[in-house]
């Protein structure tokens, strides 16, 4: 009797069990499905996306020049017009601009430029004078021509002397900055061949890039680039390819190209490490998106997409693509409201709850 108590007792209890869990698996499923996961989402838009070869490289100036004196003689610095001091490392200057003298009295005075001025007027109106007794019948022809012959003459002898004076100056032969003005004490003497001054245009840039081989058939002259320095991620300089090596390195598998870049807001320095993307194909006014919201391998890629407080997976066939994007040519559609934030919890059919 005492048995069968317990055993009544003991299926009772377990009924009372079996009801508890039941009830806390359907409470909990519930509670579950009332759920909301918060998301963000963007509507999905047409825009342009490029696919580039990206490469690495030290950029130089497209024009650069070393100037040295053409004489023995004095070291002098000119005055920078701009500045009203002596030109120094860092000033701006004009084409033709006289950066340092090199004055030598004994020189100047060897070329007797000042008498060769005064021996051009005389010829000048001698040819003036027999040519007009020519006209007049008072010079023969040997006279006039022997006015001419002393003029082409004396012209000669004072522009060659005007050439040699020039000889003292150095010039900027294009507009450019300063980089190195090697140091003289002014008045030092100079030897012909001293190295004085360097000057270098910065407003355009060149670049050798070393690329892959496979890249070769992609990349053309004339293709866009686009340069941006690590010290300045935010500043983006754009050029162009001006040269491509018709051959391949045997070594290292890799062929030569040249890029030009516009750096007309001065913000790259020459020597400056840089990155360049060179754009290969674009794509305008078709859909792309983060490739950092897409799940899945290559074969099987999706992402989400909200749809009357639910997500929907959508599986993507994608074309061109870079680091950052990716274009999508089937399973979205213009307009979408693509879940941007929170999607890495979600399956098919999530209930979600978008916010800011």
């Amino acid at each position: 009797m005492k048995s069968h108590r317990i055993l009544k007792n003991t299926a009772f209890a377990s009924a009372i069990l079996a009801l508890f869990l039941v009830g806390c698996q359907q409470a909990e499923k519930a509670i579950t499905s009332d759920v909301s996961i918060p998301v963000s989402v963007s509507e999905v838009k047409l825009k342009t996306i490029e696919q580039y070869v990206n490469t690495t490289g030290t950029v130089f100036p497209s024009k650069e020049a070393t100037l040295t004196t053409e004489m023995d003689g004095f070291y002098h610095i000119k005055t920078n017009p701009a500045t009203g001091k002596p030109y120094a490392i860092g000033d701006a200057v004009k084409e033709g601009a006289t950066i340092i003298e090199i004055k030598d009295p004994d020189f100047e005075n060897s070329i007797r430029i000042k008498s060769k001025k005064l021996d051009l007027e005389i010829s000048k109106q001698e040819l003036e004078k027999q040519t007009s007794l020519h006209e007049k019948g008072g010079a023969t022809l040997r006279e006039l021509k022997n006015a001419e012959i002393n003029y082409i003459n004396t012209n000669y002898d004072y522009e060659s002397a005007i050439l040699q004076l020039e000889d003292k100056y150095v010039k900027a032969p294009f507009a450019g900055v300063i980089v190195d003005m090697p140091y003289y004490t002014v008045g030092t003497k100079v030897k012909s061949g001293t190295e004085v001054v360097e000057v270098v245009n910065r407003n355009e840039l060149y670049m050798e890039a070393n690329l892959p081989e496979k890249f070769y058939s992609s990349i053309k002259k004339g293709m866009e680039v686009y340069v941006t320095n690590y010290s300045m991620p935010d500043d983006t300089l754009s050029g162009e390819i001006t040269q491509v090596s018709p051959s391949i390195d045997p070594d290292g598998r890799t062929f030569k190209c040249f890029l030009r870049i516009n750096n007309d807001q001065r913000l790259l320095l020459p020597g400056m490490f840089v990155k360049a993307d060179l754009i290969v194909e674009r794509h305008e006014d078709v859909i792309v998106i983060a490739k950092e919201i897409i799940s899945g391998s290559n074969r099987k890629r999706s992402v989400f997409v909200s749809n009357k407080g639910y997500a929907d997976q959508r599986f993507i066939t994608t074309g061109l693509e870079n680091l950052e994007e990716v274009e999508v040519v089937r399973g979205l559609s213009e307009g979408d409201q693509i879940i941007v934030k929170g999607f890495e919890t979600l399956k098919n059919k999530s209930k979600i709850k978008i916010v800011e």
